[in-house]
């Protein structure tokens, strides 16, 4: 263990995931009142006066789940008590002690660890008093807070600090993120079997109960020294679908997912047709101008009946306007190609990272003009003066020109593809800015003038992907 981990523990509706924002400083669980809300662990790391450690939120104890999840939510619980330094016991002020808080309380005692009982909703000191009643669980002192209305924050992170062991030679903080995955897609497709694939432990509930993710998780892993976050999220219905407020809270949420991440992986299951829904997770990756992977998952159901090329065709079909988006067959259930796609996402991210000269992009750019020429619009001949790239992650190229209101949407998705097919982004996403150049021209001038390139430059440049086939992986 590189640093300590302290588990919230607890049963429902005690005010666990409120605690755990709380702490964490920013909203990370759903909060909500219906009882059993959060299944899978949830952790980040805090700092604990000067000390860095990881806080993990978990599901209620002794609630029966709706779906049949019981066990598997007691088993996450389970896991987080044994991997933990610390147990923050919370209970219901309020509520005051009830049959349930001294089962759990029961199952503490048999841990040899250092438990802190945390009375939460203490709204008012006036409660305080009548908290004395939970002394009577024999688990030490007792640590009034609200969450809610911000009391005792730092005499609770005092406490903690007090109990937490010794720093050892081993400990240390972890390393930076270098690279952040939001794993988004429709109920059952396999991304929480995907991330405890690449997390190399049960870090996710797995089950064919659909909807069984609710939040989007933040999994921290580690692969050949490098820190990775990757980001399940919760299963994407259409909207008019939603049951409750539970289900909005995990479309926003997978929604923040894709806007936090590096690369986004949209996941298909291989036996399913594409939907509506994928359509329009595929439209807003696009919309977050996001390095993605489509991720056929399950591959091995469908072994011998059909061959990739045949659903790589499919799916180029469904989203033309994503034609440079790459294809992985994966079999997360056994690992098959899951080291690939994340090699891929690697690379994905690398592109999205390069900066090309000024020079360079505008003898692409001479190349892309001369071979077609913008169109006459309102009896105006539309010119770019010069390009430039102003930013990374996504890359993005910005062109002066005579007038942005010239330019229409298929020349601009034609200078898109040449600069794709030119530049080194041929597998991400550009966003393409036009900007009106202010300052007088010479009515003549063309393009070719325009964007002040010597004669010599005026040669085809070379290509960076050559004879590039849309990427589909062998039959696995």
């Amino acid at each position: 263990m590189t640093i300590p981990v302290i588990a919230i523990v607890g049963r429902p509706n005690v005010g666990k995931s409120s605690l755990f924002n709380w702490l964490a400083g920013r909203r990370i669980a759903i909060v909500d009142p219906t009882a059993g809300v959060t299944r899978d662990r949830l952790s980040t790391l805090i700092d604990v006066q000067g000390r860095t450690v990881e806080l993990v939120d978990t599901g209620g104890l002794g609630i029966e789940d709706v779906d049949n999840l019981t066990e598997h939510v007691e088993r996450q619980i389970q896991l987080a008590i044994d991997q933990a330094s610390l147990v923050l016991f919370v209970v219901d002020a309020r509520d005051g002690r009830v049959p349930l808080d001294e089962e759990v309380a029961q199952r503490l005692r048999a841990v040899n660890k250092p438990v802190l009982l945390v009375a939460n909703k203490c709204d008012v000191p006036e409660i305080e008093p009548d908290a004395a009643e939970f002394f009577q669980l024999g688990l030490g002192p007792l640590q009034c807070v609200s969450a809610q209305q911000n009391r005792n924050k730092a005499e609770l992170l005092r406490a903690i600090a007090e109990r937490l062991p010794k720093p050892t030679a081993e400990e240390k903080a972890p390393g930076e993120v270098v690279l952040k995955l939001a794993i988004v897609g429709r109920r059952n497709t396999g991304k929480s079997t995907f991330i405890n694939c690449l997390a190399e432990s049960e870090r996710m509930i797995v089950s064919e109960v659909a909807g069984t993710t609710r939040d989007s998780v933040d999994v921290r892993f580690e692969r050949d020294g490098k820190v990775y976050l990757a980001i399940d999220t919760a299963g994407v219905r259409k909207k008019k679908s939603l049951a409750n407020d539970i289900e909005f809270y995990s479309l926003a949420r997978a929604e923040r997912s894709i806007r936090r991440a590096d690369v986004v992986l949209l996941f298909f299951d291989a036996a399913q047709p594409i939907s509506r829904v994928d359509k329009q997770l595929a439209e807003y990756i696009l919309e977050q101008h996001k390095p993605a992977i489509f991720v056929v998952n399950k591959w091995d159901l469908l072994k011998g009946e059909m061959a990739t090329s045949e659903m790589g065709d499919y799916i180029r079909q469904t989203f033309p306007s994503l034609d440079h988006v790459p294809i992985a067959f994966i079999t997360a259930r056994t690992g098959k190609n899951v080291q690939a796609v994340l090699n891929l996402a690697q690379a994905l991210h690398k592109q999205a990272s390069t900066r090309v000269s000024t020079g360079d992009l505008n003898r692409v750019l001479r190349y892309a003009l001369e071979k077609n020429p913008p169109p006459v619009r309102q009896n105006r001949r539309a010119k770019i003066y010069y390009a430039t790239q102003a930013a990374t992650n996504p890359p993005t190229i910005v062109l002066f020109t005579n007038g942005s209101e010239l330019f229409d949407n298929t020349y601009i998705r034609y200078l898109l593809r040449t600069f794709r097919d030119q530049l080194p982004f041929s597998e991400v996403t550009i966003r393409l800015e036009l900007r009106k150049r202010h300052g007088p021209t010479e009515e003549g001038e063309s393009e070719a003038e325009a964007i002040q390139q010597p004669a010599q430059a005026r040669k085809r440049p070379t290509s960076k992907k050559k004879n590039k086939q849309p990427e589909v992986w062998k039959d696995i």
